[in-house]
């Protein structure tokens, strides 16, 4: 047995999830009326995104359960010991990520949020799956609240905050990367900034999308 796989956390997921896909995003006010082109524009957006998160603070941004699983795998077979998430929402990645944490021992994990409702929620949370302990929350723009006071190495970092964002934590947090550490964007094809920079080894990267809304990158040196 794992954390991931017993109580409290299984139960938990389990019904995070459900209450995430009877809720889903797609019913906010926000894409009323929004066609194809000014979606991909409002995720595009270095201005608009504070805006258009913060109508979204009572939906779930959630990575899917595969997804999760993937995060967990990953953080285990590294041995992750700090990690570093851009995006907490209500928290359901960063369970699998502190459990990941608490299976290999123990750890911190670093997770940014703009939104003071969704930090309230994700910590009450994490508290019910037993990992609080684990996790330091960061309120504000992670433009800011990632740009000091990291760990001296970063073994994992995950990607699902504001899209158009990528490249810019990624300054923010590109020295303290080790060798070998992992890197997990969610919808990065929103930031093709991103995508152009960790898929060229010549920076350091080598990249390759796990799935349609995924990529997976390994920092080189």
């Amino acid at each position: 047995m794992t954390t991931l796989s017993s109580a409290p956390v299984a139960p938990l997921l389990t019904r995070l999830f459900a209450e995430a896909d009877a809720n889903p995003p797609t019913r906010s006010p926000v894409f009323a009326g929004t066609t194809g082109d000014g979606h991909q524009l409002m995720m595009r957006s270095k201005t608009e995104y504070r805006d258009f998160y913060a109508k979204l603070k009572d939906y779930a941004l959630a990575v899917s359960p595969e997804v999760g699983g993937l995060l967990y795998m990953l953080a285990r077979a590294t041995n992750a010991r700090a990690v570093v998430e851009f995006g907490t929402s209500f928290g359901l990645s960063t369970i699998y990520l502190a459990a990941a944490l608490r299976d290999n021992g123990g750890g911190q994990l670093i997770t940014s949020e703009f939104e003071p409702a969704k930090i309230a929620r994700a910590k009450a949370n994490l508290a019910e799956a037993k990992l609080v302990d684990l996790v330091e929350f960061r309120e504000g723009d992670a433009l800011k609240t990632l740009a000091v006071d990291l760990p001296e190495t970063i073994d994992l970092l995950l990607l699902d905050g504001a899209k158009a964002l990528y490249s810019d934590i990624l300054d923010r947090v590109e020295d303290r990367l080790r060798p070998g550490a992992i890197l997990i964007a969610d919808n990065a094809d929103y930031c093709p900034e991103y995508l152009e920079r960790v898929g060229d080894v010549a920076n350091g990267y080598m990249s390759m999308p796990f799935t349609d809304d995924v990529e997976l990158s390994i920092r080189l040196g």
